[in-house]
């Protein structure tokens, strides 16, 4: 065997996701010898044992652990080719991918998908919510077409960066807390407060806005989505610090308010894409499109 091959690589994840032999053979249907064949021929091509067989369930080596990880990749990227040269051959534009993180306004976003699928229906947009600092490593990788990232972010040659949006944040508050006109670290910090979790950006930009002041509070919660960190002050459970577009909408409601930060804090976003894939038609018109929402 010459190369790696991904129908027996495929039989090898279906025993790790399924747990036996046979269960992998049920779902791939395919005979039970095949199954045993499939990993024999693996292990004899990379020289190490993948699968330790026990007498209910079948575990997988360290090595087979590895390859069964990275492999889960190889396979999503080998149904993105095909997908993308049958949409090809059919003459539809093809299929981008593409990223934004927890901080990308929710009120944007549909209207974004709005205008490019009026303008480019033959154009699919596959979106994940991943993180900036994983979104660029996924397009270093080729994983991901564009993305929406927190900036700034470190240069590279596979990458371009293109400044999109500075969009003030401000501090959702419930309305009975009765707040000032302009939210201080101090003041806030002697309150419950939610902020994004800390594996996100967005966090560390606010930390900085504490930081500044000389303080370190900790959030009261801290939670991934702009949907649920909004529903708090709502519920006089806490207050949230946002982006302004992201609360526009709940400016007359009564049961909250609205303030600025004071100093004010800026939340500065990036449009990332592959170099090798600024060529590519569709890329460029979702590309266009985002670039139309910048500030």
């Amino acid at each position: 065997m010459r190369q790696l091959n991904l129908d027996q690589l495929q039989t090898l994840i279906a025993i790790a996701d399924l747990g036996t032999f046979a269960a992998a053979a049920q779902a791939l249907h395919l005979a039970p010898p095949t199954v045993s064949l499939h990993v024999k021929e693996l292990e004899n091509w990379l020289d190490t044992a993948l699968v330790i067989r026990g007498r209910r369930q079948a575990e997988l080596t360290p090595a087979g652990a590895v390859l069964v990880q990275e492999g889960r990749k190889l396979l999503a990227a080998g149904d993105d080719l095909v997908d993308r040269v049958r949409r090809r051959a059919a003459g539809r534009a093809g299929m981008v991918r593409v990223a934004v993180s927890a901080g990308v306004s929710t009120q944007l976003l549909p209207l974004m998908l709005q205008q490019l699928n009026a303008q480019n229906p033959d154009i699919e947009l596959r979106l994940e919510a991943v993180g900036s600092a994983e979104a660029m490593r996924r397009l270093k990788a080729g994983t991901l077409d564009v993305a929406i990232v927190a900036s700034p972010q470190p240069a590279t040659p596979e990458v371009r960066l293109q400044p999109w949006r500075q969009d003030a944040m401000v501090v959702l508050l419930p309305a009975a807390w009765a707040p000032p006109d302009a939210i201080t670290p101090g003041w806030l910090a002697g309150r419950r407060w939610a902020s994004f979790t800390p594996a996100t950006q967005m966090h560390g930009l606010i930390a900085g806005w504490f930081g500044q002041a000389g303080l370190s509070p900790r959030p009261y919660l801290a939670l991934s989505y702009p949907g649920a960190l909004k529903s708090l002050p709502a519920a006089a459970q806490a207050a949230a610090i946002l982006p302004f577009e992201e609360v526009a909408d709940l400016a007359d409601a009564p049961e909250v308010c609205i303030r600025p930060m004071a100093p004010p804090l800026m939340r500065p976003m990036a449009v990332a894409s592959r170099q090798a894939g600024t060529a590519d038609p569709a890329v460029v018109a979702v590309l266009e499109v985002i670039d139309r929402f910048k500030s």
